[in-house]
């Protein structure tokens, strides 16, 4: 008997709380982001991008994504799905709250410029989560853009000059 993998990726998919996905989350709420999805009849493939602010929660995501494999592979009788979890980004602020020296000292540098600090959760991956997490805590500094990873993406030069004086900033100040 014939079955689709395309029908199957849309099963697993619809698997998955529509209210969790990021347009439909805000703030520190996590999400699965369906990334990529590509296939055939024959083979299909969905890549998912998982987030959350809260460790358990986040480890709790993957879990669900292999258990839903499990389900639906029992109920197709045979394992016609495979999860691959490949963690990328954790997220910063539990360390980022243990140590909040360079969390101050950027909006010390920000204040010295005039320039009014917006402090709040990023919900995406950045390299400054990567970098906290091999040991040097990296706070996200602004860099004024607006309508973010769309098509209409887009920063002003006058804000681009805010984040490098910011950055200068940062660096005078800690050699004080």
């Amino acid at each position: 008997m014939m079955v689709n993998a395309g029908q199957v990726a849309i099963d697993f998919h619809n698997h998955l709380p529509a209210d969790e996905r990021p347009e439909n989350t805000e703030g520190r709420q996590g999400f699965w982001h369906l990334d990529k999805i590509a296939g055939t009849p024959e083979e299909a493939q969905l890549h998912y991008i998982i987030r959350d602010h809260d460790r358990e929660h986040f480890e709790s995501r993957k879990d669900k994504l292999i258990q839903i494999a499990d389900k639906m592979n029992r109920d197709l009788g045979v394992d016609r799905i495979v999860v691959d979890v490949q963690d990328q980004y954790y997220n910063m602020g539990d360390i980022l709250e243990k140590d909040m020296w360079p969390v101050d000292l950027a909006k010390k540098a920000m204040l010295e410029l005039n320039i009014k600090p917006v402090i709040e959760p990023v919900r995406g991956g950045t390299d400054g989560s990567i970098i906290t997490r091999l040991g040097l805590p990296t706070p996200n500094l602004f860099a004024g853009g607006e309508n973010m990873h769309g098509r209409y993406e887009y920063v002003s030069l006058d804000v681009m000059e805010q984040a490098w004086q910011t950055i200068l900033k940062i660096v005078e100040l800690s050699n004080q």
